[in-house]
């Protein structure tokens, strides 16, 4: 199952606009941290969880990325 941006499954962890402490975003693949919001980076919901990946291990591994999706994503 896809989300889109902004769909909210309880498990976001994006900073949140009401200064609540959050947990640090990083890539599910090789560890790296984000400082704050990456835009470029891929989130993809595995079994009800929120999974990042950074630019690097997202272009590494788009064609396991797209074949998961539903044909109407792309």
């Amino acid at each position: 199952m896809t989300s889109l941006p902004g769909d909210s499954d309880g498990t976001d962890s994006a900073p949140r606009s009401d200064g609540g402490a959050d947990e640090r975003i990083v890539c599910a693949h090789c560890g790296t941290p984000a400082d704050g919001p990456q835009p470029t980076w891929t989130c993809s919901v595995e079994n009800g969880a929120r999974h990042y990946f950074c630019d690097s291990c997202a272009r590494s591994n788009l064609r396991a990325i797209e074949g998961r999706l539903d044909s109407a994503w792309w």
